[in-house]
């Protein structure tokens, strides 16, 4: 891997505590591949201007992005997800590692939208964008 390529960690499994209950969910792989400097770890839904703790966030049908209290951040998460993209413009960006069933970072599996714990097919805001674009996403637990 050349300086210039890198690869997208989810920073919450890089080890920070950025995720809405102020936890993370580290994986020491994840964690290595960060200090070695082969990846860069990314919050997009901090760098939507999210605090850290915020309510739990849902992708309703309707594609909004909805707060446990019916706040709608959609503008935020699609905020975040370009900021998280336009940080890795000056790398080369060909997989990214993102945490799993998450509105921001969930590839295959989000939560359906209703706060109940049930998952339908679906990818979070930063995934899909990452798609579009090409990038191999590998779902992280």
């Amino acid at each position: 891997m050349s300086d210039h390529s890198k690869i997208i960690i989810s920073a919450c499994l890089a080890g920070e505590e950025c995720r809405y209950d102020c936890h993370a969910k580290p994986n020491l792989q994840m964690i290595e591949l960060v200090k070695s400097g082969k990846a860069i770890s990314l919050c997009p839904e901090q760098l939507g201007g999210l605090s850290t703790p915020r309510p739990a966030a849902e992708i309703q049908s309707n594609e909004k992005v909805l707060t446990i209290d019916e706040n709608d951040v959609s503008d935020e998460y699609a905020l975040g997800a370009q900021e998280a993209w336009n940080q890795t413009k000056n790398f080369t960006i060909k997989k990214a590692y993102l945490k799993s069933k998450s509105p921001m970072c969930g590839f295959g599996q989000i939560y359906d939208g209703s706060f109940s714990g049930k998952l339908i097919k679906g990818n979070g805001v930063f995934a899909a964008l990452l798609i579009r674009l090409g990038i191999e996403i590998e779902s992280i637990e």
